[in-house]
């Protein structure tokens, strides 16, 4: 009777699946291969028909969280139009709403130590990724006099530094870390502060 990893459909998305169930419970270096086929109930061996080892099934479960976060991101960008402030503003609200309902990918993108050159593949998708991010600094700050406009790059790796620590500290239900207020909330009057520096919108009245 031939083996059961060979009945499956799609044994290696079912590796993934397997694995991003793991990395939301153990973390990204708390389970090893074999628990990862147990889980998608296959032999070690079918692993590495798919996989060279651990970091490259997470890797593959990285790309696959860029490519929703990019399409999110994407979104929320295109809804906010014609206002850049509000494009902005939507960007900032989807990175929060993409770590609380795709946990395991989110440990996988930013927290598993995985570099972005693992392969071509996820290197491009993140770049596109980062790349909406850009655009929505770079569409904001059109107006500021070239001298004194900050490089795209620097704007919005200000911006995904502060959302990232907003997730990580208060978004995630980190142990011992409260908040009086939500996450949005601080996300958002973050960003204002940042943006009332560079003169971007008007100080409060």
């Amino acid at each position: 009777m031939p083996k059961r990893g060979y009945h499956h459909g799609n044994l290696r998305q079912a590796l993934v699946d397997a694995a991003l169930v793991l990395i939301e419970d153990k973390g990204p270096t708390g389970f090893t291969l074999s628990e990862a086929a147990k889980t998608a109930g296959v032999t070690p061996a079918a692993v590495y028909r798919h996989f060279s080892g651990r970091e490259d099934l997470i890797a593959e479960a990285a790309r696959q969280g860029y490519e929703i976060f990019v399409d999110l991101m994407n979104y929320a960008f295109q809804s906010g139009q014609p206002s850049a402030l509000a494009s902005f503003e939507a960007t900032g609200r989807a990175y929060l709403a993409f770590a609380r309902k795709h946990p395991g990918h989110y440990i996988a993108m930013f927290e598993s130590g995985i570099s972005i050159n693992h392969s071509p593949e996820l290197a491009d998708v993140a770049g596109r990724a980062w790349g909406v991010l850009e655009r929505a600094a770079q569409s904001l700050s059109e107006h500021i006099p070239p001298e004194k406009r900050p490089p795209a790059a620097m704007f919005s790796a200000h911006i995904w530094a502060l959302s990232h620590g907003v997730v990580e500290l208060f978004a995630r239900n980190s142990p011992g870390r409260q908040s009086p207020f939500p996450p949005e909330d601080l996300l958002e009057s973050g960003i204002g502060v940042y943006l009332r520096g560079l003169g971007l919108i008007p100080p409060d009245t």
